[in-house]
């Protein structure tokens, strides 16, 4: 009879051990951008952050660098179910879907304010396209302000003839077009050597990025023209986050929610640093001319235009929310 009770708490408690290992559930978030970025540091928070909101029952590893997929191949492999979780840049994939490059459409929205409140005219028709993929919007967060770097003043559009020009995006590639350069697709863990062997010549991209890859050491010029402030989405593949109890959603929902504040804040900060560290770096920092913003406000209106028609009532209706609010 001892023996038996003994074989009975035994295995239950073994029960009880192989339950508990069982619960807490291991997820991966694929990122694009290096550990030291602003974007994956906010991501490491935020998995402190799920970790502590449900008590260690939802652990998430960040994998960042493109050290799990590319930036091109995360969105499809939340998707896939290949990682739980991912980060993407939303303007890189416009094509799939025009309002994924609203954000990246020239001075519709160039400060911080504006940006966010684009935003929220996008968020609801972004959460149902993402749903429809299989995919849950956590939160989104902006990266600072698009400027142009070259190695010559750009003091027109004109100067942008022929350069060869790197693109990351629809937009990026059609403002090349529109502007006579050469477009080149360059991800931002191939620029530096881009930049070194001469494939690219030039480039749109944001303070940080700049800063990030010390393009202050092939660069000389920045030139402030603040042309748009497109964002990173965090998403979660939707059948990962719907296997979870309640009380687990909601700590992930609260943290995504945090760190989307969180977020937006450091962009900002983040901004001003890294002009900051081009300028120590030796990079002249400059404001763009009346020609130049002249220039690039009537293609801007080119690119728009081309968008509306592209993305139809649905983007027509984002865009008038946002007009309304603005």
């Amino acid at each position: 009879m001892k023996r038996r009770t003994l074989f009975t708490v035994t295995l239950a408690a073994g029960l009880g051990l192989a339950f508990n290992v069982h619960a807490a559930t291991q997820w991966d978030l694929a990122a694009a951008y290096p550990a030291f970025n602003f974007h994956s540091q906010n991501l490491e928070q935020f998995s402190k952050d799920v970790s502590a909101a449900t008590q260690g029952n939802v652990n998430i590893t960040v994998h960042a660098g493109a050290s799990l997929f590319k930036m091109p191949e995360i969105k499809r492999a939340v998707q896939g179910g290949q990682a739980q979780a991912g980060e993407f840049f939303m303007v890189s994939f416009q094509n799939e879907w025009p309002l994924f490059g609203l954000d990246g459409l020239p001075f519709l929205a160039s400060n911080y304010d504006e940006a966010w409140k684009l935003y929220q005219a996008q968020r609801p028709a972004l959460e149902k396209k993402l749903d429809q993929q299989g995919i849950k919007l956590l939160y989104a967060v902006a990266w600072p302000p698009q400027s142009i770097y070259s190695n010559k003043p750009i003091n027109s559009v004109e100067d942008l003839k022929g350069m060869k020009w790197r693109v990351y995006s629809p937009t990026t590639a059609r403002i090349g077009e529109l502007v006579g350069a050469q477009p080149v697709t360059i991800q931002e863990a191939e620029l530096t050597q881009a930049l070194a062997t001469g494939v690219i010549e030039g480039l749109i991209t944001s303070s940080a990025t700049g800063a990030d890859n010390k393009l202050y050491e092939q660069m000389k010029y920045f030139t402030n023209v603040q042309a748009w402030i497109p964002k990173n989405a965090v998403v979660v593949n939707k059948k990962a986050f719907e296997a979870l109890p309640k009380a687990e959603q909601d700590g992930i929902l609260k943290a995504a929610a945090d760190a989307e504040v969180r977020g937006w804040a450091a962009s900002r900060q983040v901004d001003a640093d890294s002009i900051a560290k081009l300028k120590a770096g030796g990079m002249q920092v400059i404001e763009p001319s009346d020609e130049l913003r002249a220039g690039l406000a009537k293609i801007g209106d080119v690119v728009i235009e081309e968008w509306t028609t592209t993305a139809g009532d649905e983007g027509k209706q984002v865009l008038a929310d946002y007009r309304a609010n603005k």
